[in-house]
């Protein structure tokens, strides 16, 4: 039977319109790919920190006016005696018309100023024998971070060596120019890899003080965690941070697991850990965990913006349930809402998140995320249970940021001793800001051998008596 020509030329029209097909749709899928990783890219840590394009219509700049715009520029006449007293003098005649003047009650003005000249100290160190074993002794003035003389004789004090730990970890400055920091404006001559030296020596200094942070971290009640990319010697590595209501830590690892958070906390901590939903998290089955809120508003606003039709609806309907549940907490904040009713909205939420997400879903993007939702469902509102607890992980992304300046300015670590210094003096100065302790004093006193516990026990009435 032969075959007609009319069917063999719409079969072949047919074939070239179905490759034609597959063809935009392979295309399609790799646009879709290239946006989904362009979106993402925008939104990581080591983008640029922008917040989108200006507003319309912005607030204008300025304090506000009335009593309650916040602090002052100016400050109050300072309390402790003066390094130095002027007088600005009359002049001989008026500038304006030359006649004579009459002088008025004096006034006065007051100013503070950085110190140009360097504090230059020479200790004599007086050295002795023991007239019984022999050995040789020296004397050791509290002030010196080091006990070397001859060649090494001249150093940089305590307290300008706590300042290139404060310059280059936390102000994120590079090492050339902390150096030209203390240079210029101080009169300390310093090198760069002098001042590489000293954040090495600062991180063996105050390691005592990073195990005790570390030993502290199982104690709290609630652990906000998160991660961000690193090097070291131009590897990839990650920073891991964690903070506590009392103390932060930052550890670098070769991987983005939890193993490190682990090997502090264990997997029998059963405290509250806050974080971004990174599947490595849920090893911590003793724990209650509170997904981050913010991570998924903004992924739900995502899904708004792009959806076409009723497909909106969805992600609608989750943000306003998540925006609920940060009402009822600030109603309680506030004491317009008590314990009961917290609760009974707490468990209205939970319900309510079930409701939503327990169906299948058409559009697949929808599905996907109403799938995440229900997986966690009562993840997303232990907040409202622990009052205390942030509802995203914004103290440990904060934590971060210190860090993200870093790596921006030299991108990460050379040497696995510069991350190890990386870590122990980031986990320092954040822990003595959470603890009100000035870390320049507290950094100056570990160099020179005196590492303070940074939990101090409270001293009991009586205690004395």
């Amino acid at each position: 039977m032969e075959t007609c020509p009319h069917c063999l030329d719409w079969q072949r029209r047919l074939d070239e319109l179905q490759a034609q097909v597959e063809r935009l749709t392979h295309a399609n899928e790799q646009l879709q790919r290239q946006l989904d990783e362009a979106r993402r890219a925008g939104k990581r840590q080591a983008a640029p920190f922008a917040k989108g394009p200006p507003k319309p219509h912005p607030k204008t700049p300025g304090r506000k006016p009335g009593d309650q715009h916040g602090r002052h520029g100016h400050r109050p006449p300072p309390e402790e005696p003066f390094h130095e007293c002027h007088d600005a003098d009359l002049p001989a005649d008026c500038p304006h018309c030359g006649g004579p003047l009459e002088e008025t009650p004096v006034d006065e003005q007051f100013q503070a100023d950085l110190p140009r000249q360097p504090v230059r100290r020479r200790f004599r160190v007086h050295c002795g024998r023991c007239a019984r074993c022999g050995r040789r002794v020296r004397g050791r003035h509290p002030l010196p971070t080091s006990a070397a003389t001859g060649a090494a004789a001249s150093q940089v004090g305590p307290d300008a060596q706590a300042a290139v730990v404060l310059l280059n970890k936390h102000c994120g400055l590079s090492h050339a120019k902390v150096a030209g920091v203390l240079t210029t404006l101080f009169g300390i001559p310093l090198t760069r890899g002098a001042s590489a030296q000293i954040v090495l020596r600062a991180g063996q200094r105050l390691a005592p003080a990073y195990q005790e942070i570390l030993q502290r971290l199982p104690q709290q009640d609630w652990l906000s965690v998160d991660e961000t990319g690193w090097r070291v010697g131009g590897h990839p590595a990650w920073l891991h941070v964690w903070v506590g209501g009392q103390a932060t830590a930052y550890a670098i690892d070769p991987q983005r697991h939890a193993d490190p958070l682990e090997r502090v906390i264990g997997l029998d901590w059963d405290g509250i850990l806050v974080h971004d939903g990174w599947a490595s998290y849920d090893r911590f089955q003793s724990a209650q965990h509170q997904q981050c809120l913010a991570h998924v508003l903004r992924r739900a606003h995502d899904l708004e913006e792009q959806a076409v039709g009723r497909a909106a609806v969805f992600p609608r309907q989750v943000i306003d349930l998540l925006q609920a549940s940060l009402r009822a907490r600030d109603q309680f904040r506030a004491g317009r809402l008590d314990a009961a009713g917290l609760e009974q909205a707490r468990q209205g939420c939970v319900g309510a998140m079930l409701a939503l997400t327990g169906r299948p879903r058409v559009n697949a993007a929808n599905e996907l995320l109403a799938k995440h939702l229900f997986g966690y469902t009562e993840q997303w509102f232990t907040f409202l249970e622990a009052p205390g607890v942030p509802a995203t992980n914004w103290p440990a992304e904060q934590a971060t940021r210190p860090a993200v300046v870093n790596r921006k300015v030299w991108g990460g670590n050379r040497t696995e001793a510069g991350a190890e210094a990386q870590a122990v003096t980031m986990s320092v100065l954040a822990t003595c800001r959470q603890r009100t302790r000035g870390a320049l004093d507290y950094v100056s006193h570990a160099l020179r051998g005196l590492v303070a516990s940074l939990f101090p026990k409270p001293v009991l009435a009586g205690a004395n008596q």
